[in-house]
């Protein structure tokens, strides 16, 4: 029997996701079916990203209906995809579906969605961090195969995957937005290296990748030569919307580590100072709880568009006042970190303790896009804001001065 909770009448597509979601649970208890199987079996249904065109992991509905399979399939004790593989579920799956080719939707979506292939984002270089378009990374075509060689930086679980999205310049007389090309790249390829970056939280999640004469066939590219900034475009916007969209259930969330640590303080410790400072905080997670399900609700089928930059910019911020305002409770038990031994950690989610949560949360207003790139971001696409000064939006990438 479907169970979906309403007010209202269920719609035709309510009824037809719900009658799957049966389905799946009935023919793959999650408890005694492997989580890659049970994956695998949501993906064959449509349910994988719902909005997803049929064949390849969706039913061509809309976005929000996502929420009931989700809640459904959680609520039963079935697996997570996006703790296993958050680049790929996330932010490549995304671009992959509305810039591969048919044959590369058919051999890529499955594997990234049940976690057997893991996947990673090659975007920031040494040199073009926030200045994204200004990579120098690059392309040579030779034959039916191009070369490319470059460095990229702040690689997220680049030591654990398979498939990598890298974009180099293919064209440097253009423009610097109008000569890159996005690839899918093999990982694994003996002349790609990975070296890991050790973070202040002990672990090695980022990493630097190189590249050296890493030759790509031309099947592999998404979308054609020249639309790597419009590849880029799908892949940054469904980040942020991964980042910054979520919504949880009331109180919970990252918000729900504040309110358990004020709930276990002593009475002498609760005065209406720090309660003053857990509602405010909570306040404000809430908002954004709200403003994320009205942004939920009003996205079509497609690409998200920069309403999702919202999320992602209060979501950075909030998290970093939670985490500090946890700190400043637990007094002098914050500075209990325990060990810091380097790790390669399994997945990109989540934070054993709170010590490190507040650590790992300063990277929240620099990873996919900084804060003051949000900030352009909504004043310009959003509010109607006059552009930012760009100087070189019409000279040849070739002739930038570059240090």
């Amino acid at each position: 029997m479907t169970v979906i909770e309403s007010t209202t009448e269920l719609s035709t597509d309510e009824r037809r996701v719900g009658e799957l979601v049966d389905q799946l649970l009935e023919q793959n208890p999650p408890a005694d079916t492997a989580p890659t199987d049970f994956l695998g079996a949501q993906f064959d249904l449509g349910l994988a990203w719902v909005h997803f065109p049929e064949g390849h992991g969706g039913l061509g509905l809309n976005p929000k209906l996502q929420r009931i399979i989700n809640e459904r399939v959680f609520a039963a004790g079935g697996p997570n995809a996006m703790y296993r593989n958050p680049i790929g579920h996330g932010m490549t799956g995304p671009t992959v579906v509305a810039w591969g080719s048919e044959e590369q939707k058919s051999r890529y979506l499955r594997p990234l969605f049940t976690g057997e292939e893991i996947w990673c984002q090659l975007f920031s270089e040494p040199g073009s961090g926030s200045d994204f378009a200004g990579l120098s990374a690059t392309g040579v075509q030779d034959g039916e195969e191009w070369v490319c060689n470059g460095q990229k930086v702040w690689t997220t679980l680049a030591h654990l995957s398979k498939w990598g999205l890298l974009v180099v310049r293919t064209d440097p007389q253009a423009v610097k937005h109008a000569g890159l090309t996005a690839f899918v790249v093999d990982m694994e390829d003996p002349t790609v290296e990975v070296r890991p970056l050790r973070q202040m939280t002990g672990e090695a999640e980022f990493n630097e990748v190189f590249f050296s004469d890493t030759k790509i066939h031309e099947s592999e590219m998404l979308g054609g030569p020249g639309d790597g900034w419009r590849v880029s475009l799908t892949t940054l916007m469904n980040e942020r919307q991964s980042i910054g969209g979520g919504m949880p259930q009331r109180g919970s969330g990252t918000i729900a580590s504040l309110t358990k640590v004020w709930e276990e303080l002593p009475a002498e410790r609760k005065d209406a100072v720090s309660r003053d400072e857990v509602m405010r905080v909570w306040c404000e997670a809430e908002v954004l709880r709200l403003t994320n399900v009205r942004a939920n609700q009003n996205r079509k089928m497609g690409d998200p568009g920069p309403e999702g930059s919202i999320g992602k910019m209060a979501g950075a911020v909030l998290n970093q006042r939670v985490y500090e305002q946890v700190m400043s409770m637990l007094g002098a038990d914050a500075m209990l970190y325990g060990s810091y031994e380097m790790i390669r950690p399994e997945t990109a989610m989540g934070s054993d303790t709170l010590q490190k949560a507040f650590l790992r949360s300063r990277a929240n207003t620099i990873e996919g896009g900084t804060t003051e790139v949000m900030a352009n971001i909504l004043g310009e696409r959003v509010l109607g804001l006059p552009g930012d000064v760009r100087v070189d939006r019409e000279v040849p990438w070739s002739e930038v001065p570059r240090n």
